[in-house]
């Protein structure tokens, strides 16, 4: 029998799927299971988006240009406007999902066993697509400590090699809820300068942004305008995580002539999705501010009641809707499939994603879980309820050492 590629068995699997298996067990042993693992919100998704595709009826449903329908383009280019953010539609390719933006953002800028720095723990396909691309991850870490904001600059420099061609965030930060400031942005502008290199930040969050904290895009760097390439995708915006729709963004028309070519070769983004896209962006503003609202809720209980546990810690996240707790757990991984398989309180338990998956080096993030706060807030009370529960009880409990929290 022929053998699978080596890159295929290089691949990651998702810790934020991969306990799938053990869930679908639980609910077939009749167990109520609250998915915190995955970003996969309750939040209904807009009116205005849902009705664009029910009343969309063409005779026949057509490829669109490969960058995109025009007249979406040229509309999103109105909605970064309202982040200051000033673009040309040209400046825009939309893509399958905010995955495909990362994909051919990477194979457009940077060649085989190039590197890229990224602060970790990070989204953890990211781990998936350098792979794809044969890109190599040095990753640079962000502790829980100070909340995991970003690192100081002069660590990114220590790391940097004439290999290194790009540095990538996540602002706010799957999976540490992290809004890194203006002042970190800047810092890291002059570090991109110095060495020319790629920026990648991937905003897809910029929506959830919490206790009057600032969002700032790096497409309002000034001076970097030809190196910045920003991601985007509509899934988390408008709990529309289904209709794949995402986005790839740059000044640099090299980058984006480069990148036409590979959405070329998969000929065009979901149609129907595009059109849903489209007229999402007259959402009105009491939408968001009411979704904003609940984020916060739940936010503000899910971080208070894990801070309440015995010997868990968990600093309050500023943006997202993720936040990363350290738990007095021997191993994430071990740990998360017990819940499933062998947990239960009142026939309930609760998923979580182990950090371990969030981390170049699954060494790492060990003792962490990350925990989604989609559900509404009864759900989550169950679900906070379930994991007290069960800290009391696993049998791989572990003493934490008291955490000294540094202001970032």
């Amino acid at each position: 029998m022929p053998k699978t590629s080596h890159k295929g068995y290089s691949m990651p699997p998702s810790p934020i799927r991969k306990l799938v298996p053990y869930a679908e067990e639980a609910k077939k042993k009749g167990r109520k299971v609250y998915h915190l693992n995955i970003g996969q919100p309750d939040i209904e998704t807009p009116e205005t988006m849902l009705n664009a595709i029910h009343t969309f009826s063409p005779r026949v449903v057509e490829y669109s240009h490969s960058a995109g329908i025009e007249s979406y383009r040229r509309k999103l280019t109105a909605y970064y406007k309202r982040y200051n953010i000033e673009l040309d539609y040209t400046d825009i390719m939309v893509t399958t999902g905010g995955s495909e933006a990362i994909e051919i953002g990477m194979m457009t800028c940077l060649n085989e066993d190039d590197e890229i720095i990224i602060p970790e723990p990070f989204y953890a396909n990211y781990n998936g697509f350098t792979t794809q691309a044969g890109i190599v991850i040095k990753p640079i870490r962000s502790i829980i400590e100070t909340g995991f904001a970003l690192p100081p600059i002069g660590e990114f420099e220590k790391i940097i090699t004439p290999r290194t061609k790009a540095i990538m965030i996540c602002n706010p930060n799957n999976p540490t809820g992290c809004l890194y400031t203006r002042k970190e942005l800047e810092s890291l502008k002059e570090i991109v300068a110095k060495y020319d290199l790629w920026l990648f930040s991937d905003e897809v969050y910029r929506e959830f942004c919490y206790d009057d904290k600032e969002y700032y895009s790096v497409m309002n760097l000034k001076g970097i305008e030809q190196n910045v390439v920003l991601l985007d995708s509509i899934s988390k915006r408008y709990s529309a995580c289904g209709a794949r729709i995402g986005a790839l963004i740059s000044r640099n028309k090299e980058v984006m002539s480069t990148a036409l070519k590979f959405a070329q070769a998969r000929l065009s983004p979901p149609t129907f999705g595009q059109v849903g896209a489209e007229a999402a962006i007259d959402t009105p503003d009491s939408y968001f501010k009411k979704v904003k609202s609940e984020y916060v809720e739940r936010r503000n209980f899910v971080v208070d009641a894990l801070n309440k546990m015995e010997g868990v810690f968990c600093p309050k996240p500023s943006g997202a809707f993720y936040c990363i707790a350290r738990l007095p757990i021997d191993n994430s991984d071990k740990f998360c499939q017990w819940l499933l398989e062998e947990f239960s309180h009142n026939n309930e338990t609760v998923m979580l994603a182990p950090a371990t998956g969030f981390y170049s080096d699954s060494s790492l993030g060990t003792d962490e879980v990350r925990i989604a706060y989609v559900l509404n807030l009864d759900s989550l009370k169950k679900a906070m309820q379930c994991l007290d529960e069960a800290l009391k009880v696993y049998p791989g409990k572990t003493v934490l050492k008291e955490t000294v929290v540094q202001s970032s």
